[in-house]
């Protein structure tokens, strides 16, 4: 059986947005106009996108190696354009969509550990590729909930990273020997038919910090596991930003390239954002049909987790039925857990018989 992470419920549209502490202050999960579910009726009664759509409604994507300063950029830009700033996914990302109080166990989260990645990235448990392919799910989880919230409320989102430069590791991990080919040619079939289905980012800002001064930063970082990534492993990484992506991106997305420095120069980025045109990209063949299929899309996050799920045979991804149920039923035994939310007498939800 194909390990998808055990939680099939996923929930959707104005639910999923119930999200933890860092996001609750930038306000994607609180918008009053997230209240009610967007669907076909709302359309049919004439609620539309495009009037909503100003200057500065784009997805802009902050893209760069580790510790690379990609994420103070991404949030002094947000704030300098008011826009909302989405921190980058982990591995814990659907547990802020949940609203979890406390990170649940890796046995409901991809079964995978970044911690372990950078101590034994040549694991024989398959744990690498495992985190690969969860990372890019929680990236495209992301990306819906921010399209959802540029289609809904008209204002623009601040990524770190999306899952169209997600392929930057998996690439560096095969260069490195992390992963096996077989693991790629599975991560390329799932992103072939995933991918399609979102836009791309208006906008890619890319932080140009060579692999051995980011070294430098990871040594004085206060994660031990951290303070011991390969030099080659990041040297991959930024060819592969360098050789792949950027030039793939550059084709659909506006692309600034910006030296550490220069990058926290915040009123000059800004000013060369505001002299961008945005005349290229799928964005502009874009109306208030094809918005709303859209929205219909994002805002329905099983659909959207369902779309990375191929039923194919590969080890690092594969758990027995016998284990499938033990955790299935691990998770279902956690408080709030057995019935849908708001459904359960356990965590005190009342008035059951009356919903």
């Amino acid at each position: 059986m194909a390990l998808r992470g055990i939680r099939l419920l996923i929930p959707a549209g104005a639910t999923a947005f119930k999200a933890a502490k860092a996001a609750q202050q930038a306000g994607v999960h609180t918008s009053s106009s997230r209240s009610l579910r967007y669907g076909w009726w709302a359309y049919a009664l004439g609620e539309r996108t495009t009037p909503r759509l100003g200057q500065y409604s784009k997805i802009i994507s902050v893209d760069g190696n580790l510790a690379s300063g990609k994420g103070a950029l991404a949030q002094k830009l947000a704030d300098k354009l008011g826009m909302l700033y989405m921190p980058e996914a982990d591995t814990f990302y659907l547990d802020k969509m949940t609203g979890e109080k406390e990170p649940l166990s890796v046995d409901f989260n991809g079964m995978c550990s970044l911690e372990k990645f950078y101590t034994d990235p040549k694991c024989a448990d398959g744990n690498s590729y495992r985190l690969q392919l969860w990372m890019y799910t929680m990236r495209l989880l992301q990306y819906s909930d921010a399209i959802e919230h540029l289609l809904t409320t008209g204002q623009g989102v601040v990524l770190e990273r999306s899952p169209f430069s997600d392929m930057v590791f998996l690439e560096a991990m095969f260069a490195q020997g992390y992963i096996r080919k077989e693991c790629v040619q599975h991560y390329n079939e799932i992103k072939n038919i995933s991918i399609c289905e979102f836009l791309p980012p208006h906008l890619v800002l890319y932080v140009d910090q060579p692999a051995e001064e980011v070294q430098k930063k990871l040594k004085q970082n206060s994660k031990p596991y951290l303070q011991n990534v390969p030099l080659a492993y990041l040297k991959s990484i930024e060819e592969s930003y360098k050789k792949s992506f950027l030039p793939q991106i550059s084709k659909s997305s506006e692309l600034l390239v910006y030296d550490p420095t220069k990058a926290q120069d915040i009123e000059r980025v800004a000013e060369d954002i505001e002299y961008l045109k945005f005349d290229k990209g799928p964005w502009l063949e874009q109306d208030d049909v094809t918005y709303h299929h859209m929205r219909m899309l994002v805002e329905d996050k099983q659909n959207v987790a369902t779309l990375t799920h191929i039923p194919k045979f590969l080890p690092e991804i594969t758990i027995g039925a016998h284990e499938y149920d033990e955790k299935y039923y691990a998770y279902k035994s956690l408080p709030g857990k057995k019935y849908a939310p708001g459904y359960n007498e356990d965590v005190g939800d009342k008035y059951i018989w009356l919903k």
